[in-house]
């Protein structure tokens, strides 16, 4: 979820409305890819929603839109869909989680069962600066396009329907390492499909997150941005 990169900060307005040139909304440019934005609501790491989340929609830069548009038709044809958690993150959601942390706390088990929330970011679950805010980066996994798969995983995001990946979206433990092994068949069968479709779509995997991608061609490569998640 949460590589980071030193970036430069380009500050823009806080308010709904056209979108900074470059970027857009993923259902204009594929409405078929399942979005679970999952910061803009109460079923996340947090239990309610992050700073700058408005609407839980999917917002990427147009290339990286267009990219995982490839990625959805080529797994269409397999009888699957993408399922997108967070795409663009905003910097003042950076800070939120990041300020989060600082107030410390016990383990989580359904998100960090063995580590204190104080310990997040010194373990490298969550970052003080995000690649998300570049608009290039997402979270994503995949699910059967004709029904739920809804395998339950003890750890993350554990009502997402998505195929089984071994540990759930957002589970920050070392099991959610892509290469993660003692790991079911099935899971790692699944990992490997996400990380060859990604791969051939142009992006490439966080090693430490099985569902964390940015595109390797990606245009902003040294900004973030901060205007909110709007749905216009």
């Amino acid at each position: 979820m949460l590589a980071t990169i030193l970036v430069a900060t380009i500050p823009l307005p806080a308010h709904a409305g056209p979108l900074p040139a470059g970027f857009v909304r993923l259902a204009d440019v594929d409405p078929t890819i399942r979005q679970d934005i999952r910061y803009a609501g109460l079923e996340n790491f947090l239990h309610r929603k992050a700073s700058g989340y408005e609407a839980p929609v999917c917002i990427l830069t147009e290339q990286t839109a267009n990219a995982l548009s490839g990625v959805q038709k080529a797994i269409a044809a397999k009888g699957l869909t993408l399922v997108v958690f967070d795409c663009y993150r905003p910097a003042q959601a950076v800070t939120d989680m990041g300020k989060w942390t600082r107030e410390g706390g016990p383990p989580d088990p359904q998100w960090y069962p063995k580590v204190k929330r104080s310990d997040l970011i010194a373990k490298g679950y969550v970052g003080e600066l995000s690649s998300h805010s570049r608009g290039s980066t997402l979270d994503v996994a995949i699910a059967r396009a004709d029904g739920p798969s809804a395998p339950k995983p003890a750890c993350g995001a554990i009502d997402a329907v998505t195929l089984d990946f071994g540990t759930g979206f957002d589970c920050f433990d070392p099991s959610s390492e892509t290469a993660h092994r003692p790991l079911g068949r099935e899971a790692a069968a699944n990992r490997k499909l996400l990380v060859d479709a990604m791969r051939a779509g142009g992006f490439k995997n966080y090693a430490r997150e099985w569902w964390h991608f940015t595109l390797a061609n990606e245009p902003f490569r040294i900004r973030r941005f901060d205007f909110p998640v709007s749905a216009r």
